[in-house]
């Protein structure tokens, strides 16, 4: 990706100012988590089994702890440092948990963290193909994000996306590699396919006809999947929800009750109960009749 910036007309290269050290690019992202990555911050450099994790953050939205280690260098393995702190995270269990009510002050259960859904984040300013490639497995929990400075206080994050043809990590595991055998029985990674299983065709073309059109009000969106929804999410944070179910579609529209005004009264609010996805609204659908004004309440949320 080529950034310039815009004088008078010319276009002219934007000067990287490189990090100096790891340190320097942990605090600027500790400082900023939430707003860099939506993550919750629990606490820096924790100590664990001879182990020291740079960041120990955890996720709301899935319930789970992520691990971020900062790297300079390029000389290292993304894939044995990965699994070696998944391996310790499911192992000790118990220390996660203690060090995240020490530290937040909140109640956590264990039972209420989903530790399939664990991961380990690499944070650095460049990758090389190999790494790249050492963690190109759809089902394998460990993501690289390059980060790059420039002049005038500019920051790009840049997520390394996995190939569209990436296999399973389970292929890839030898009888010998305790570590990676115990990371790969327990992790699962979700995605778009699992979610539409065993759905009826019906079910499938409405949630394509909706997703389409959400991706018509936000083209710089990306799409997640979770255990129990499709997330669609720009700048990190989540605009609306689709939880696909067999007969219907449930759509959750990301905003506080009374933000969004909904003449014909097709969302409902659920703020005071128990539901999956993102904010206050949820919307059934079982057809395309409503759906442009459906995306006429979406366009609110942004």
């Amino acid at each position: 990706m080529s950034l310039f910036k815009l004088t008078n007309g010319k276009l002219g290269s934007l000067i990287e100012k490189t990090f100096k050290l790891e340190k320097e690019l942990q605090q600027l992202f500790e400082s900023n988590l939430e707003e860099l990555s939506g993550l919750e911050f629990v606490t820096t450099e924790f100590s664990i089994q001879n182990q020291r994790l740079d960041t120990l953050a955890f996720d709301e939205e899935s319930n789970s702890f992520v691990i971020i280690e900062y790297k300079r260098s390029t000389n290292y393995s993304v894939l044995d440092q990965g699994v070696s702190y998944l391996n310790t995270l499911l192992k000790y269990k118990a220390d996660f948990i203690l060090e995240y009510q020490e530290k937040t002050g909140k109640l956590l259960r264990k039972n209420a963290v989903d530790w399939s859904q664990s991961k380990v984040v690499f944070v650095s300013p460049n990758f090389t193909s190999f790494q790249k490639q050492a963690v190109d497995f759809k089902d394998l929990n460990i993501e690289l994000w390059e980060v790059k400075r420039f002049e005038n206080n500019l920051l790009l994050i840049n997520g390394i996306n996995k190939s569209k043809n990436a296999p399973s990590i389970k292929t890839s595991v030898s009888e010998d590699n305790s570590e990676l055998a115990l990371v790969t029985k327990e992790l699962k990674t979700y995605s778009e396919e699992d979610l539409l299983a065993n759905k009826s065709d019906d079910m499938v073309e409405l949630y394509e006809a909706y997703k389409q059109a959400i991706f018509q009000l936000i083209p710089d969106g990306n799409l997640v999947a979770t255990k129990l929804y499709m997330a669609f999410k720009q700048n990190k944070r989540n605009i609306v929800d689709i939880e696909i179910q067999n007969k219907q579609l449930k759509l959750f529209l990301n905003a506080k009750f009374g933000e969004i005004e909904d003449p014909k009264q097709l969302a409902r609010n659920v703020s005071t109960i128990g539901h999956y996805g993102n904010g206050d609204y949820e919307i059934k659908i079982t057809d395309t009749q409503h759906l442009e004004y459906i995306m006429s309440l979406l366009k609110q949320v942004l």
